[in-house]
C-alpha cells in the first residue's frame, strides 16, 4: 500500500466521532473482553448529526472468536460464515455491530476473496471509534487501507474514464453483488464528495500487480447465494432478526412489511418466506 494512501486511511480513520459513538464503541468492545482490538464505525450514520431513532453501524474487530464468545457455536458460526451480527442498545442509541477477526478483517478487505461485503464498505469513510492499543489501530489501518485499490481494481478502468466515474461504476458492481434494500440510484450518491478526489490517485497507484479484476457474473452469483446465507443465519443468531429485517428493508427500500405472528416466532422461516416476494417487489436486488 502506497504510503501517502496509508496516511490518508490513518487521518480519516483518526477523525472524532460523537462522544455517544465513542461511549458505544467502547461498550461494544468491552462486551466481548479481553478479545476486543477495534471497533469502527462505518455506513449512512456516519454522516448523520441527529443519530436519535437511527440504526448505527459498527464493525468489532477481534483477536479470535473462540475467545470472543462464551459459547462454541457462535465462535463456528462466525468462522463458517463471517460476520456474525448483533443488535446493541446503549446511551438511548440502537445499533448492529458484526465480528470479525483481524485475520478475516485483513483478508476480506483485499483482493484475495471475490467477495465484495467488506471491501466495498471500507473503501468507503469510516472511524476507528475505539483502539484497543497502538498495534490494534495499526493493524486496522493497514486492514482498511486495503479496501479502496480491491474495490478499483475489481472494477478495472474502461477507456479513459474519469477517477469518480471509475469509483461510481465500482460501487454500482458492488451493489449488484449483494442483496441490497437501497433505492436505485444509491451506489452513485455516495461517492458524490470531495473525499474520492483525494483519495483517488493514491487508491490507484495502489492497486497491487496481479490483483483480480472482472469475473462479476461468478461475483454476484456467489454474492447472492451469500447474502442469503447470512441473512439466514442473522435470523438465527441476530435477536429479533425478522423485525430487523423487515425494518431495514422498509427503511431502505420505502416499503411496509409487517411481520405475522408466527414470522416473528420463527425468524428463520420468516427470512425464506420474505426473500421471494422482496425480490419480486424490488425492494431488495
Amino acid at each position: 500500500m502506497a504510503e501517502s494512501l496509508r496516511d490518508l486511511v490513518e487521518a480519516e480513520l483518526s477523525q472524532p466521532v460523537d462522544p455517544r459513538v465513542a461511549e458505544m464503541a467502547a461498550a461494544i468492545a468491552a462486551k466481548h473482553g479481553e478479545a476486543s482490538r477495534a471497533v469502527l464505525f462505518y455506513g449512512s450514520c456516519l454522516r448523520q448529526k441527529q443519530l436519535d431513532g437511527l440504526m448505527l453501524d459498527f464493525y468489532l474487530i477481534v483477536s479470535d472468536y473462540r475467545a470472543a464468545y462464551g459459547k462454541r457455536w457462535l465462535a463456528a458460526a462466525n468462522r463458517l460464515v463471517p460476520p456474525n451480527v448483533f443488535p446493541f442498545q446503549h446511551g438511548g442509541l440502537a445499533a448492529k455491530y458484526a465480528v470479525l477477526s483481524e485475520a478475516d478483517f485483513h483478508r476480506l478487505n483485499g483482493p484475495e476473496t471475490r467477495n465484495v461485503s467488506v471491501w466495498a464498505r471500507f473503501a468507503q469513510p469510516s472511524r476507528l471509534a475505539w483502539a484497543k492499543d497502538q498495534a490494534a489501530k495499526r493493524k486496522a489501518v493497514d486492514a482498511v487501507g486495503r479496501a479502496a485499490p480491491t474495490l478499483l481494481a475489481a472494477a478495472g478502468r474502461v477507456g479513459g474514464e474519469a477517477p469518480l466515474d471509475w469509483w461510481r461504476r465500482a460501487f454500482s458492481l458492488t451493489y449488484s453483488a449483494e442483496l441490497r434494500a437501497e433505492r436505485s440510484g444509491r451506489s452513485g450518491s455516495v461517492v458524490d464528495m470531495e473525499r474520492y478526489r483525494r483519495f483517488s490517485e493514491p487508491a490507484i497507484e495502489a492497486i497491487p500487480a496481479g490483483a483480480r479484476t472482472g469475473h462479476w457474473l461468478r461475483r454476484r452469483l456467489e454474492g447472492k447465494a451469500l447474502s442469503v446465507l447470512r441473512l439466514a443465519k442473522a435470523s438465527a443468531t441476530y435477536a429479533g432478526g425478522a423485525e430487523y429485517i423487515a425494518w431495514k428493508i422498509n427503511r431502505h427500500a420505502g416499503t411496509a412489511i409487517e411481520l405475522k405472528p408466527w414470522q416473528k416466532r420463527h425468524p428463520l422461516l420468516a427470512a425464506i418466506s420474505l426473500l421471494p416476494r422482496l425480490l419480486r417487489s424490488g425492494a431488495i436486488r
